[in-house]
């Protein structure tokens, strides 16, 4: 494979935000990209741009448009990532970076506008129980290995509410305890699991949450560097604790904001 240097990338969401921005950035760093993304035929000139940016830095590109939360397209791909990996590699770093879920009232005075069992369901099963069931399938297809790094992407919405965010909210506080299990049914082979708290970024999952400028507009107040966090804040991250050095880090939630939550009050 040309430009290969033996470090390999999976990227659970992958054509925008923060899936997008690490994709990028490991790309710069020598990683072969498997992306994996769901987008209609409106939004691919986006997923097109960001596999150029990638290629740009010399290395492979392999993306799937298809839905991660299926059971029988998620081992398709782990299966196709095999076929493709030379024999004996492993996934260097798996981002989990899904972004779909209910934004609506637990309680409603039109039971229609209410989280229904289906909404909640759909909640956990995409943004947090996917997790384990990506990373069992790179288990059993023998590609996680030492060295091997998984990062989810949580947020404040784990530990605090916000309206409209009741689903995700319990989402985000499942996938940090889904963390924590992994890091320690994995530990023993090497691979390690860490959430990645970010500061309010303005990506396209930010947008549909109902007052979204309010948070932006508090975020910067409380920010002691004054802006919000990026992308590219959170890939440069990642970056650095892919590398070996980063081997003790494990089952942990590491905040990526600048200092936005410890100043929680500060502005207001």
């Amino acid at each position: 494979m040309s430009g290969q240097s033996g470090k390999y990338a999976l990227i659970l969401g992958a054509s925008s935000g923060f899936g997008a921005a690490t994709a990028i950035r490991l790309a710069q760093d020598g990683f072969t990209i498997f992306g994996v993304h769901l987008d209609r035929k409106a939004t691919m000139p986006m997923v097109e741009e960001v596999i150029n940016k990638i290629k740009q830095h010399g290395v492979e590109a392999h993306y799937f448009n298809t839905n991660a939360a299926d059971e029988e397209k998620r081992r398709e791909v782990v299966q196709k990532i095999k076929e493709i990996l030379p024999d004996g590699a492993t996934i260097t770093v798996m981002l989990h970076s899904l972004a779909f879920g209910t934004l609506k009232p637990f309680i409603a005075d039109d039971p229609a506008q209410a989280t229904t069992p289906k909404n909640m369901s759909m909640t956990m099963d995409v943004m947090a129980h996917s997790l384990v069931y990506w990373t069992q399938e790179l288990y059993w297809a023998g590609l996680l290995g030492h060295g091997s790094r998984i990062f989810a992407m949580t947020s404040s919405g784990s530990k605090v509410v916000f309206p409209y965010y009741g689903a995700v909210s319990a989402a985000k506080a499942a996938l940090e305890n889904h963390v924590k299990q992994l890091g320690l049914e994995l530990g023993h082979l090497g691979v390690t699991v860490n959430a990645i708290m970010a500061g309010v970024t303005d990506t396209p999952a930010l947008r549909k949450i109902p007052g979204n400028e309010k948070m932006i507009e508090m975020a910067k107040k409380r920010n002691p560097v004054g802006r919000l966090t990026t992308p590219e804040d959170v890939a440069n991250v990642i970056s650095l604790l892919a590398r070996p050095e980063a081997q003790w880090i494990n089952g942990g939630v590491i905040p990526v904001d600048g200092g936005e939550l410890v100043m929680d009050k500060a502005g207001e």
